[in-house]
């Protein structure tokens, strides 16, 4: 969020787990998103303990969206959205998470 306030970019900033997105919402941010389906779940200590297995997400986007919708506090975040693209913000490839919103976003 800090880097759209510093450029005056506009953003919705939307509480997943006030308001966790319906399937539809969550397949339109995976035909969005520009990282990889699985990265959308979150690894963490419930996923270990719901005795989940990773590479049953890999490259699934209908498993993801199963999961999620299950279990929604597995939702990686923050997940930044524009009009046609979507990512996690977070690092990838290391690739640091400030560079790729500057990148979305289209700033310098």
């Amino acid at each position: 969020m800090a880097v759209a306030t510093d450029n005056n970019v506009a953003f919705d900033e939307v509480r997943y787990l006030k308001t966790p997105p319906d399937e539809a919402a969550l397949r339109s941010l995976i035909d969005r998103l520009e990282d990889p389906v699985e990265d959308l779940v979150r690894k963490d200590a419930q996923f270990a303990k719901l005795g989940l297995n990773e590479d049953d997400y890999v490259g699934n986007p209908d498993a993801v969206v199963e999961v999620l919708l299950a279990y929604p506090k597995l939702l990686q975040r923050p997940v930044i959205v524009t009009d046609n693209k979507a990512i996690i913000g977070r690092p990838l490839n290391g690739v640091k998470a400030k560079e790729r919103l500057h990148e979305l976003f289209g700033l310098a």
